[in-house]
C-alpha cells in the first residue's frame, strides 16, 4: 500500500467517525483538500505534536508525510502548489 494511499486510509476513517465526507483521489478539489491536509500535518508543531513525540517517530512521520505528497504531486501536478514544504 502507497503511502498517499494509507494517509488517505487513515484520513478518511477519521472522516466516517466524526460524520465528515470521505475524500476521493478521482476527484480534483478533494486532491486539493489531501494537499492542504498533508501541508499542515507538515507543520512544525502538528509534525511534533507540539514536541511531545520523541525525534525517531517524527523523523518517521515526516518520512511518510513527504513520501504521501510527492505521490500526490506525480498524480496530479497542480496540487504542488498547495504543499509548500515540497516546492
Amino acid at each position: 500500500m502507497s503511502a498517499l494511499t494509507q494517509y488517505l486510509d487513515r484520513k478518511n476513517s477519521f472522516a466516517k467517525i466524526f460524520g465528515q465526507k470521505e475524500l476521493s483521489l478521482q476527484n480534483a478539489s478533494d486532491r486539493k483538500r489531501i494537499a492542504e491536509s498533508i501541508d499542515s500535518d507538515l507543520s512544525p508543531e502538528n509534525l511534533t505534536c507540539d514536541g511531545e513525540l520523541p525525534r525517531s517517530q517524527v523523523q518517521a512521520r515526516y518520512k511518510q508525510l513527504t513520501t504521501a505528497a510527492k505521490e500526490l504531486i506525480k498524480l496530479d501536478p497542480t496540487v504542488a502548489q498547495y504543499i509548500y514544504e515540497l516546492v
